[in-house]
C-alpha cells in the first residue's frame, strides 16, 4: 500500500491562472508559499520559504479563479505528481506540482463568514471530505482567523 497526499496552508504567490481544455473542463494554476522558520548553528533564528505549483480542475479551478487572489490565505489538500519533458537542448526535465483535490480558504478580519470569499470556500470543499482535524487548520462558518494564528 502506498500514500501521497499533501496538506498545505500557505498565501498565493501570484494570482491564479485558468484555462479550458479541448472538452471544456476547467484547469487553474497558481503558486502558494509556505514558510519554515528554524535555529541556525549560529543560534540566529532563520526563515525559509518553500514555493509551490498548484493545479485545479473543474468546478473548484473556477471556484479558485473566482473568489482566490495573491496573498490569499488557503488550506489545501492534494497530491504529488511530476511531469517530464525535454528542454530547448534535449536535455530531461522534471518539475513537480500539488494537484489540489479540496481547497479552504482561510481569511482574516477582511473575510466575513457571509462575504462571497467565504461563500466560495463552502462551496470548493463541498465534494471532499473534510479533514479530520478540520477545527485546528480550517475556521468554522462563523469564526475568524486572523494572521497571528498561522504558526509561520
Amino acid at each position: 500500500m502506498s500514500v501521497n497526499k499533501v496538506i498545505l496552508v500557505g498565501r498565493l504567490g501570484r494570482d491564479p491562472e485558468t484555462r479550458f481544455t479541448s472538452a471544456g473542463q476547467a484547469v487553474c494554476n497558481f503558486s502558494i508559499a509556505t514558510d519554515e522558520t528554524y535555529k541556525a548553528r549560529n543560534g540566529e533564528r532563520q526563515k525559509r520559504t518553500e514555493w509551490h505549483k498548484i493545479v485545479v480542475w473543474g468546478r473548484q479551478a473556477e471556484i479558485a479563479q473566482q473568489y482566490l487572489k495573491k496573498g490569499s490565505l488557503v488550506y489545501l489538500e492534494g497530491r504529488i505528481q511530476s511531469r517530464q519533458w525535454d528542454d530547448k537542448e534535449g536535455q530531461k526535465r522534471t518539475s513537480f506540482e500539488i494537484v489540489a483535490n479540496n481547497f479552504r480558504m482561510l481569511g482574516g478580519r477582511a473575510d466575513a463568514a457571509g462575504s462571497p470569499a467565504a461563500a466560495g470556500a463552502s462551496a470548493a470543499s463541498q465534494d471532499a471530505e473534510p479533514p479530520a482535524h478540520s477545527d485546528d487548520v480550517a475556521p468554522s462558518p462563523g469564526s475568524e482567523i486572523s494572521d497571528e494564528d498561522i504558526p509561520f
